[in-house]
């Protein structure tokens, strides 16, 4: 049938659906009241109607092509975490993506790569207003399934972290604080437990969608295989009792269910998992209540899980001073505040080694888009690390991080805290390539 001439004004309007084809995914911002469980709801937005958005699933080198619809009046961004695409698709409009409109739909096409687990999340400012931005339900699990994959698991389980309720907890308005946390979108005990059976070997993919916190895990009675970070696999596998994500990072870990009974996946910290984060896990044929025990002691560090060689040497070191801003800012890289940020010049097909200095008393997980960073030194764990891939690492407070990324996918790319708060007050810069 032909187009009507409102029809084709329609298209010359909306020049992102020239493409009159089905998309492979749809999804749709829109405003939801989410029962969190307990007599507790919000109102926030969301993909298409649920929390967390629908996990989605592609595979590696498919060109998938997919319609954001935005059914608000405010301007909205998805941003593909952890995917090497072109900047105009990645879903920063520091970068050239375009912005989706209020009450516009817009489609983005891209190749999904690489393979592992992924993430999408709303890249909108929030400043002052905690109902926006990372601090809303707009966040979902992405997995790009390898050319070759083995499934060296029975059972494969996304687990989803948030909080709600923010609130700032001084006068100052600097900090941000929850009154309630969540997993897979429902607090503690009262969504649908994680059913395992005796001898399982299950496949935990974890995913922090914090808008500020870093989360630990531990399931009692059993210990993490952590065979991937941000997605990546590890080149050394460890068992660790307890997992550590700061926001935006993920870990994939499996876990042999060996220990039958009623147990809780959850955050050691007890007025959090009394607040809701943490999710029962539940043997076929047990009964009970779910059971707690604090994990023993132990340190989260990257340089376990890498290779025993010594770190590649850099071609170029790029110093990036992390403190305090001025005018108002909170947030400066080597002295200044976006968008006064200077760009931040890596050099094309070189390892350019960024030298992350945290000159405050604040942790920052630092997040790069479209690349890998490779930690190589973490001054705090006193050894080098080699082989860990991933595109958020944690720089501690008063310590040097170094980190290697080569510069293999040109155009502009988003560098910022993925800290919401940290990011939309200063903490944000552009890297460029140079020759």
């Amino acid at each position: 049938m032909p187009l009507t001439r409102r029809q084709w004004l329609a298209l010359a309007a909306a020049p992102a659906f020239a493409d009159l084809s089905r998309a492979d995914i749809t999804l749709r911002i829109g405003e939801i009241t989410a029962d969190l469980g307990h007599g507790h709801s919000v109102k926030t937005l969301a993909y298409n109607g649920q929390i967390p958005g629908p996990v989605l699933r592609m595979n590696e080198g498919q060109t998938v092509a997919i319609d954001v619809v935005n059914d608000t009046r405010r301007p909205e961004m998805v941003h593909w975490h952890g995917f090497h695409i072109p900047p105009e698709v990645d879903g920063a409009h520091e970068e050239g993506t375009p912005m989706v409109q209020g009450l516009d739909r817009r489609r983005y096409s891209f190749t999904a790569q690489p393979s592992g687990t992924r993430w999408y999340h709303t890249h909108a400012m929030a400043g002052h207003d905690l109902r926006l931005g990372a601090y809303s339900g707009q966040f979902g699990m992405a997995i790009i399934a390898p050319r070759n994959d083995p499934a060296r698991y029975d059972l494969e389980v996304p687990i989803m972290l948030h909080e709600w309720e923010p609130y700032f907890a001084s006068d100052m308005r600097m900090d941000v604080a929850f009154k309630l946390f969540s997993v897979n979108g429902r607090i503690l005990g009262a969504g649908e437990p994680v059913r395992v059976r005796n001898a399982q070997r299950v496949l935990f993919r974890m995913v922090n969608a914090s808008a500020t916190l870093g989360h630990r895990l531990a399931l009692p009675g059993h210990v993490f295989t952590v065979v991937a970070l941000d997605g990546n696999p590890v080149p050394t596998p460890r068992k660790v009792p307890v997992v550590d994500l700061s926001p935006g990072e993920r870990v994939d870990a499996l876990v042999e269910m060996t220990s039958p009974g009623v147990w809780i996946l959850g955050e050691p910290d007890d007025r959090q998992r009394a607040a809701g984060a943490g999710i029962v896990v539940e043997y076929g044929g047990a009964r009970g209540t779910p059971q707690w025990s604090p994990p023993p002691a132990h340190v989260w560090d990257y340089a376990a899980f890498g290779d025993s060689r010594p770190p590649a040497p850099a071609d170029v070191r790029i110093p990036l001073v992390i403190e305090p801003g001025t005018d108002g800012n909170l947030w400066a890289i080597n002295g200044k505040s976006y968008p006064r940020t200077d760009p931040i010049l890596l050099h094309s097909g070189a390892r350019n080694r960024l030298v992350f200095d945290n000159r405050s008393t604040m942790d920052h997980p630092v997040h790069l888009h479209r690349h890998t960073m490779e930690p190589v030194i973490v001054t705090c764990a006193g050894k080098p690390v080699s082989g860990v891939r991933k595109d958020v690492v944690l720089v501690p407070a008063q310590q040097t991080v170094e980190a290697d990324v080569v510069a293999n996918n040109p155009g502009p790319s988003l560098f910022h805290c993925h800290q919401q708060f940290h990011m939309d007050f200063g903490f944000m810069a552009l890297m460029r390539y140079s020759g």
